[in-house]
């Protein structure tokens, strides 16, 4: 299922009565301005707008995918927050 905000996901998707395993939504921006490093720290403005504002979030076994976006709105640029384009590789469940 996509859809570009990820409101949809918290209202529609998780409590759905037929499991979707994923969900990707269209970008925030990361309102082109944060702060990641890796495995310490994960930072945007738009997290004070946006719970849910960048990258793999997982309730209740359902997984959200939320892509930054590549352009940008209003200001040209992007401090610390790189443009993004999601690449996704699906496999088949093994059989035992």
């Amino acid at each position: 299922m996509s859809n570009h905000s990820y409101s949809h996901f918290d209202e529609q998707v998780k409590n759905f009565s037929q499991f979707i395993h994923l969900t990707l939504s269209g970008h925030t921006h990361g309102m082109q301005f944060g702060i990641e490093i890796p495995g310490f720290i994960k930072w945007s403005p738009a997290s004070l707008r946006y719970p849910k504002w960048a990258g793999l979030y997982e309730e209740l076994g359902r997984y959200l995918h939320v892509n930054r976006g590549f352009g940008f709105l209003a200001f040209p640029g992007r401090v610390g927050t790189w443009p993004e384009i999601t690449v996704l590789t699906l496999k088949r469940k093994s059989e035992s």
